[in-house]
């Protein structure tokens, strides 16, 4: 397959801009180049974002540089066991002087939403932003209402043997294109974290790097990344595998097969190539398929070094 590099009439701007972005998050995201632009390519992709991990390693910091960075309008809204779904999309309340019901928005109208811990509150809590996700619009009181463009939703979710954390349904799960994984930081990371302060503080220094029109033409372009028959080829072997493999309770589905390429297809072009390669698939398929398999045993790490070892590249 060729690595051609996009011509520079073919994309929206320079790709160099794309990467300044991750340059810049990675000041205050320290030492975790390979998740932040796992994160920018969920975002590019159109996607929703879950990032599960222990409290205090920059989830919810991530979620704000990112929306610093890309001039999101942004809410964040903290989940907890007694938030109602009212808290989220919003509720009407009747104005005396005009004699009606007049509707306020709730923090889900917002360009980027961070939902932070959201498996601390209760799954019809949790539901309510199912609509939202998918269809990028809710319903209240009867009247559909159309979400901002772009629309994204940033999740924060909590180790499921805390206390006081209810697990995500599947068909919650599967609103998310990548779920990815922040961790501890490397010695020399911690290191310069320490020395430098609080990250949030540093906040109101981040500066846009992007437009919210410039976000949205890099988002069209995805689809103009090439995908070639072998490619398609490789990427039905694997939802193939994971569907035969021992050890999964359910395979990955046609839809995970979609967000696997438009995952691959953002994961390229931020590289500046007009063409997928099967480097790019193997990149997100942690991210993408890891919230959509289900083993036997929890051993999802080890199966799917397995599922992308044991599927031949064309």
């Amino acid at each position: 397959m060729s690595n051609a590099a996009l011509h520079p009439a073919a994309a929206p701007g320079d790709p160099d801009e794309l990467r300044k972005v991750l340059t810049a998050a990675g000041r205050l995201i320290v030492g975790k180049p390979e998740t932040l632009r796992l994160a920018l390519t969920c975002l590019l992709a159109g996607g929703h974002l879950l990032i599960e991990d222990v409290p205090g390693v920059g989830k919810t910091t991530l979620a704000h540089v990112l929306a610093r960075l890309l001039g999101l309008d942004f809410q964040r809204i903290q989940f907890t066991a007694d938030l109602l779904p009212a808290d989220i999309v919003g509720v009407s309340i009747f104005e005396r002087g005009e004699g009606r019901f007049h509707f306020h928005p709730g923090p889900v109208f917002a360009q980027l939403v961070l939902a932070d811990e959201i498996n601390r509150a209760t799954p019809k809590t949790q539901s309510a932003l199912l609509e939202a996700m998918e269809e990028r619009q809710v319903t209240a009181d009867g009247e559909t209402r159309r979400l901002p463009e772009p629309f994204f939703v940033i999740a924060t979710q909590n180790p499921r043997t805390q206390i006081g954390t209810f697990g995500l349904p599947e068909s919650q799960l599967d609103r998310f294109l990548m779920r990815i994984s922040l961790g501890y930081p490397d010695r020399a990371a911690e290191r310069e974290l320490l020395a430098g302060g609080d990250r949030r503080q540093m906040l109101g220094d981040v500066e846009p790097l992007l437009s919210v029109d410039a976000l949205r033409a890099w988002q069209r372009h995805v689809d103009r990344v090439h995908v070639a028959g072998p490619l398609l080829d490789y990427v039905q072997a694997l939802l193939a595998a994971s569907r035969s493999m021992p050890g999964w309770a359910l395979g990955l589905s046609p839809r995970a097969g979609l967000s696997l390429l438009r995952a691959a297809r953002a994961w390229a072009m931020i590289d500046g190539r007009a063409q997928v390669v099967p480097e790019d698939v193997q990149q997100v398929l942690p991210s993408v398929a890891g919230h959509r398999l289900q083993s036997v045993d929890g051993d999802d790490g080890e199966r799917l070094r397995g599922l992308v070892e044991g599927v031949r590249i064309p």
